[in-house]
């Protein structure tokens, strides 16, 4: 909890200087509800087109990012918001899980979890081969897909020595995949699995790459669908995939120094950083499930505060959620998405497309023979 306490006060200075980025995402993602609240009522004689207020933030962030441009003083609210304030809206998603509900998410999407994961690291590491792709940016490829997008590629970079190019590639590569997933897999899920909102959040949370992603995609589901628990499953199968790190990071070290030693070279001083091997808000999260059960089981039917303030948590990691995907919808940059080149982007589209088919076929597969 002490760290969810210190993501979320940032200090006097770095406030101030927060805000104004902050105010934008808050201002835009007030404008994407007013948007989806009229498509989805025909407002002016047009025909109703229900859409998610997280989908519009998301294309409402992209559009102005792309278009007008985001100044150089809001950049620092923005990351905040992006990094910081989504984190702990994604945290406070455990208050709508008990520790019975999440164990049983988890043992339905573990088998999911772990095959799109082998999938993942095998594919992206031979494809890469297969087009040429620079080893060490093939491998970032293939961690960011298979773990959890960006956090995984920032924390494996050092380790294997990438230069900085590979790493803001591999990352450019994460988000462009990823945005699109988010925004399409939700169509996907309610057109196959439209009969349980369970297995959606799993396929979303076992498909798309980076956290915040799966998140955005699994908010546009359940608000479109009213599904609020294909929220809860996702959060489950995608912090599933982010625990792996706390095994990759230890190998990858340990492969990495062996490599060293055997060829005489030595990393340098800046790049000996150690990422911490489970994030912050993972934990978080898993603590707020402990306290949705604690309180259940202490005020069930007994009192009127304890929903009170379950229903204030809801609240607050839905208004934290939609600003933090706003915040991620102006970082998009279609013109750094072009400077890639064209072998990376075609290894990241071939693994990101089999581990979405690996993980709608099995969810499937799930769905229909084993429930």
């Amino acid at each position: 909890m002490g760290s969810l306490l210190r993501a979320f006060a940032p200090g006097w200075a770095a406030l101030r200087q927060a805000a104004p980025g902050v105010c934008i995402a808050i201002a835009l993602a007030a404008v994407a509800r007013g948007m989806a609240h009229a498509l989805a009522q025909g407002v002016g004689g047009l025909p109703k087109f229900p859409l998610s207020p997280v989908m519009c933030a998301v294309l409402l962030g992209m559009l102005w990012r792309n278009s007008i441009g985001v100044p150089a003083w809001a950049s620092s609210g923005l990351n905040w918001a992006m990094h910081r304030l989504l984190r702990v809206g994604i945290a406070l998603v455990g208050l709508r899980l008990t520790l019975g509900g999440a164990t049983a998410i988890a043992a339905t999407a573990l088998p999911v979890a772990l095959s799109c994961f082998t999938v993942a690291l095998l594919a992206g590491i031979g494809i890469a081969r297969l087009l040429a792709v620079p080893r060490r940016l093939g491998l970032l490829l293939a961690i960011g897909t298979a773990v959890c997008g960006c956090t995984a590629v920032v924390a494996m970079a050092p380790l294997i020595r990438a230069r900085h190019a590979e790493t803001a590639f591999a990352v450019t590569c994460v988000v462009l995949f990823g945005c699109i997933a988010m925004l399409f897999y939700p169509w996907v899920a309610g057109h196959f699995m439209a009969a349980s909102p369970v297995h959606a959040g799993i396929f979303l949370g076992t498909a798309i790459h980076d956290t915040s992603q799966v998140i955005g995609a699994a908010l546009i589901y359940s608000q479109q669908a009213a599904a609020p628990a294909a929220l809860a499953a996702a959060s489950v199968a995608k912090l599933l995939r982010n625990l792996s790190i706390a095994v990759l990071v230890p190998a990858v070290a340990w492969l990495a120094q062996r490599h060293e030693a055997r060829s005489g070279a030595q990393a340098p001083a800046g790049q000996r950083t150690r990422a911490p091997l489970v994030p912050w808000f993972v934990l978080a999260f898993a603590g707020f499930i402990v306290v949705r059960t604690a309180g259940d089981s202490l005020w069930h039917g007994s009192a009127t505060l304890w929903p009170a303030l379950i229903n204030t948590g809801y609240s607050a990691s839905d208004l934290f959620l939609t600003c933090g995907m706003t915040a991620v919808g102006l970082s998009v940059s279609f013109t750094d998405m072009w400077r890639i080149g064209w072998r990376p982007l075609a290894a990241g589209l071939v693994v990101a497309t089999l581990v979405g088919a690996c993980s709608l076929l099995l969810t499937l597969a799930m769905l229909h023979f084993v429930t």
